[in-house]
């Protein structure tokens, strides 16, 4: 081999040997959780700092008893002092540093500080710590009998249907690949399956998967899960068994606009619907007019005004082609009916000695 070939080949050789070395210096590092005392009493406080964790997560610092770094907090939050907990958003380098309470726990110790994500991607961590004057207790013996574990990611299988548009209770499937990691064979395990809105602490239903799991086997589970009607937001469901979380999986609800369509559409047909029968009440007390139609309108009122009364006129003149005009006269003024013309009323005679057609009587002379 040349002079030139072998320098490159050693360059080679010795970059494939130092790459393993440099793969674990390159890899994120785990999420970790230092304690400034590691043993403190009731009413004390510790600070707690912690590093290897995402930039800008919300975590959740608990005191938990009956639980050990190594096997992690055996009944979950449950054995924790979750009315004494505290939390904390890291920093943009994934770090953090809080002040925590020390408070008894529910169950004895050994204890640990857990630390845990509370939205996002799960990750946890603990720190051992000692209640002092807290009652201490062995762990209960860890048995590979019967250990089941999911193998696959979980999802949620279903849809919303028109009903849950309108405030009914959404649900869905959820669906995950179990094995049997003991010795022996497992029948009719109980999972329970939690629902938790936000950052509350999930609401846990226990339901029972009908079958048999021998060591070393796996199967598909299927549990239904079920909101409470009008459940809106980001909820997440968790799935356990035996006081261990083994899956979690985010769900996001939408809103019910049916329902909210449904107050508008009410707010309208209501008042035209009172309209309507107001207009039916007003219809129905209207008086009657003639022939037994009801009257439009206003009622008129009960009094009336007097009518003029029509005197009658006097002789008009008349003109050729037209009838002449009866005029209207009382009966004590009509004319006399008879063929005597001296009853009949006439009309005095003037008799006045001015009067030009009336002669002058002559007297003797």
């Amino acid at each position: 081999m040349s002079g030139r070939l072998r320098i490159p080949v050693l360059a080679a050789v010795f970059a494939l040997l130092l790459l393993p070395l440099a793969g674990p210096a390159s890899a994120a590092p785990r999420p970790a959780v230092e304690l400034s005392e590691a043993q403190a009493g009731t009413g004390g406080s510790i600070t707690v700092s912690g590093s290897g964790w995402r930039p800008d997560t919300l975590l959740m610092l608990l005191i938990c008893g009956q639980a050990t770094p190594a096997r992690g907090v055996i009944g979950g939050t449950n054995s924790c002092a979750n009315g004494d907990g505290r939390a904390v958003t890291t920093d943009a380098k994934g770090g953090f540093s809080k002040e925590l309470p020390v408070a008894e726990p529910p169950v004895p110790c050994p204890c640990v500080v857990h630390v845990a994500t509370v939205t996002g991607a799960k990750a946890d961590a603990d720190a051992e710590f000692q209640v002092a004057g807290h009652a201490v207790e062995p762990l209960p013996a860890e048995s590979a009998a019967g250990r089941l574990a999911v193998l696959t990611d979980t999802r949620l299988d279903g849809s919303s249907g028109v009903l849950t548009w309108f405030g009914a209770p959404p649900s869905r499937t959820l669906v995950f690949t179990v094995g049997n990691l003991g010795t022996t064979t497992v029948e009719d395990p109980v999972f329970r399956v939690g629902t938790a809105h936000g950052v509350f602490a999930p609401q846990w239903d226990e339901q029972q998967w009908r079958g048999t799991l021998g060591p070393g086997k796996k199967a598909q589970v299927k549990l239904p899960v079920e909101l409470t009607a009008g459940a809106h937001g980001d909820y997440t469901v968790s799935l356990e068994y035996g006081g261990k979380v083994l899956a979690e999986q985010p769900w996001g609800v939408g809103r019910p606009w049916g329902v909210t369509l449904f107050w508008i559409l009410l707010c309208l047909v209501v008042p035209a619907g009172v309209f309507r029968i107001g207009l039916a009440v007003v219809d129905r007390v209207r008086p009657r007019g003639p022939g037994g139609v009801r009257r439009r309108g206003l009622p008129r009122p009960a009094f009336r005004l007097p009518r003029p009364v029509l005197r009658p006129a006097g002789p008009r003149a008349r003109t050729e082609g037209t009838a002449p005009t009866p005029t209207p006269t009382l009966p004590w003024f009509s004319s006399d009916s008879g063929p005597d013309p001296a009853g009949r009323l006439s009309a005095p005679h003037d008799d006045s000695p001015t009067s030009p057609t009336t002669p002058t009587p002559k007297g003797p002379t």
